[in-house]
């Protein structure tokens, strides 16, 4: 009995899919190089080739939100949502898109999204409660952290969110005990340095401070910076206004 034969269909279908995995391949290799504008033109050309797949829109919309084209990021991830409503990435992505909009509502609601598909997922919490800080709504926004915090006790980031959140919530000591445990525990995190000095500074313990201030800017330079703190690190305002008193009379 003679094998079976590729319809032409089947074999354009065959090879559109090993370009694509040849593409895909070299959009991964761009990404991790940071050439995200040549990562973006391979996932377009995959795309072209298999329009039907959300992987490729997701990644694409990646590539353009890496470049800050936050827009056209949204509308790739709103294609890849609407060719598998079931995947949590894009959503997870839509989010991070929307707070680089200041959109906090649908920041919020895209992880929603995703904790309805993934509901222990330590990443949206963290994410949610980066939205409702930008909301204001700074108790909610320690109870996402704490969450993240509690599903994954090493998430650093995750903790040292909860630990501002703290601070603007008026918990000053608790949240300087966690600032040391995570110095401690971390101790090249400059994020945290940088907020134990505020915090050690307007407690009058400015040798101290000045020490933390010291290693973390070593560590990392940009929180000389007070609107790359205010802006892209997003502190919340009574920590950053602490370190922008500590930094005028340094």
């Amino acid at each position: 009995m003679a094998e079976p034969t590729a319809t032409p269909t089947e074999q354009v279908q065959q090879e559109d899919i090993e370009t694509v995995e040849d593409l895909v391949e070299q959009a991964l290799t761009a990404t991790q190089a940071g050439n995200f504008a040549e990562a973006e033109r391979y996932w377009s050309q995959s795309i072209d080739k298999l329009p039907n797949n959300p992987a490729l829109w997701s990644n694409r919309g990646n590539a353009r939100l890496s470049q800050n084209r936050v827009r056209e990021a949204i509308a790739d991830y709103n294609r890849a949502i609407e060719l598998y409503p079931q995947a949590p990435d894009a959503y997870l992505n839509r989010g991070i898109a929307w707070e680089r909009l200041q959109k906090w509502e649908k920041a919020i609601a895209d992880y929603n999204q995703v904790l309805e598909i993934t509901p222990d997922d330590p990443i949206a919490y963290n994410n949610r409660g980066n939205a409702k800080a930008g909301a204001l709504q700074w108790q909610e926004a320690a109870d996402d952290y704490q969450k993240a915090v509690d599903l994954a006790p090493e998430y650093a980031f995750a903790r040292a969110n909860h630990t501002l959140a703290l601070y603007e919530l008026g918990k000053t000591q608790q949240a300087i005990r966690e600032l040391r445990n995570l110095v401690r525990k971390y101790p090249k995190f400059a994020d945290m340095r940088a907020a134990l000095t505020a915090a050690l500074w307007e407690q009058g313990s400015l040798g101290e401070a000045e020490s933390h201030w010291y290693a973390a800017v070593g560590l990392d330079a940009r929180y000389r910076d007070m609107d790359w703190v205010r802006q892209v690190r997003r502190w919340p305002p009574t920590i950053a206004n602490a370190l922008e008193r500590f930094q005028n009379i340094e």
